[in-house]
């Protein structure tokens, strides 16, 4: 099992000076703390406009600066928005190729489309056509980052002529593709093809294991036609995270924030929303009331507390459980509603030190059990895959100068 950072970079109002500038350095902080503990991943979300809930509109920015104070720990887009109205697949090529060599070869690409009418209504993206945009996207982003040159693309949903996309990644074919994931349907969309599931929801070990049963057994079938050059078969689940000896004050420390998550999450899709007057944090606690001793209570005295937030022997039993459910990856959301980030780095070194070596150990044979289950399979899959036919020379169109020659002739002799 591998274990990630995730992202959101939430700032609950009110909004004090400097506050937005703190969240981001406190972050790549923790990121870079995580690699130095060694953590796998650092995942960073794409979101607009989403007061409160996430101030990461600019993950690309983020993971570059991620990249220069990082040796080893994966950086994630968790995910990008590949919608042409966000982002031209043309930019998106290039950008991660860009932090593919920035890194050296550590980059994730995770595609996704957005959910609220924030952020689609924003960029005038139909939703019930985004997933088909997303798809469309981000097969040719693939294919760009692959092809030399690129033979262009008439598509429903964008179009562009034949074109050299530079510069290439340093991984081949490509980096790892990654799809959001929130239910069932969407677990199935990844594995059809051929994409790894960032599972960003918060589930129980039972529908963690039919999760990851739908995803393999997809990926086995040959319903799997793969999207990229690639096949990524692995599964991520996200969780709260937030440890420490004492239950108590792991509850205290991490429970609002990620109960906070949950109710801005849902405000967003399923409230009104007047730009730039959210009041999230207010409104959270308003309804919250004087319920938050209970929980802690209720928590801390619990047989065992199996939601991410906790004592060290809780965590193992969480992630054992998601261990045997087939989990590939559990990705930590430890940054959270008011979160404290001294609290955020304890819990990342406890975490390091007396929970990570168990799951670990034995991590290069089992990875080489699965890759050799695995391998035929895939091998089948990319056979199904319909490739986009590279370009023979003669077949590169010529892209006709700007002036005209006889102009610059013309030029060139007046100036003489």
């Amino acid at each position: 099992m591998r274990f990630g950072v995730f992202y959101e970079l939430q700032l609950p109002k009110p909004w004090l000076p400097g506050d937005e500038a703190r969240l981001f350095h406190e972050a790549l902080d923790q990121v870079e703390l995580a690699d130095r503990l060694g953590f796998d991943h650092a995942w960073e979300v794409e979101h607009h406009f989403l007061d409160e809930y996430s101030h990461s509109s600019a993950p690309e920015v983020f993971l570059a600066a991620a990249a220069s104070r990082t040796k080893t720990i994966r950086l994630g887009h968790g995910i990008r928005q590949v919608i042409p109205n966000y982002n031209h697949p043309a930019r998106t090529a290039e950008g991660i190729a860009t932090l593919d060599i920035i890194s050296r070869g550590r980059v994730d690409f995770g595609i996704g489309e957005g959910a609220t009418r924030l952020e689609l209504g924003g960029f005038a993206i139909p939703a019930r056509e985004k997933r088909a945009m997303a798809l469309e996207a981000g097969e040719q982003i693939a294919n760009m980052l692959v092809l030399d040159p690129y033979p262009g693309f008439e598509g429903k949903y964008f179009s562009m002529p034949c074109r050299n996309v530079v510069p290439k990644p340093v991984q081949t074919p490509h980096p790892p593709m990654w799809m959001a994931c929130t239910n069932r349907d969407t677990i199935k969309v990844a594995a059809r093809n051929g994409l790894g599931a960032l599972a960003f929801s918060f589930v129980n070990p039972d529908e963690a294991k039919a999760w990851a049963d739908i995803y393999y057994g997809i990926i086995k079938s040959e319903e799997c036609v793969p999207l990229g050059h690639s096949v990524n078969a692995n599964i991520a689940m996200v969780s709260n995270f937030s440890l420490h000896h004492d239950r108590a004050e792991a509850v205290r420390r991490g429970h609002e924030g990620f109960e906070f998550f949950g109710y801005a999450l849902n405000a967003l899709v399923a409230h009104d929303t007047v730009p730039g007057r959210t009041n999230l944090w207010g409104e959270y606690l308003a309804k919250r009331g004087t319920r938050t001793q209970e929980i802690i209570d209720a928590l801390a005295h619990a047989e065992r507390n199996a939601s991410g937030i906790g004592t060290p022997d809780d965590m193992k039993a969480h992630l054992s459980a998601f261990e045997a459910a087939g989990v590939d990856q559990v990705i930590f959301m430890q940054q959270a509603g008011r979160n404290k980030h001294e609290h955020i780095c304890q819990s990342l070194e406890l975490f390091a030190a007396e929970v990570m070596p168990q799951f670990k150990a034995g991590r290069a044979e089992r990875d080489a059990k699965k890759a050799a289950e695995l391998e035929p399979f895939i091998h089948a899959a990319l056979k199904r895959k319909p490739w986009m036919k590279p370009l023979e020379d003669h077949e590169i169109p010529v892209v006709r100068a700007s002036v005209a020659k006889a102009q610059v002739s013309g030029a060139q002799n007046a100036a003489e």
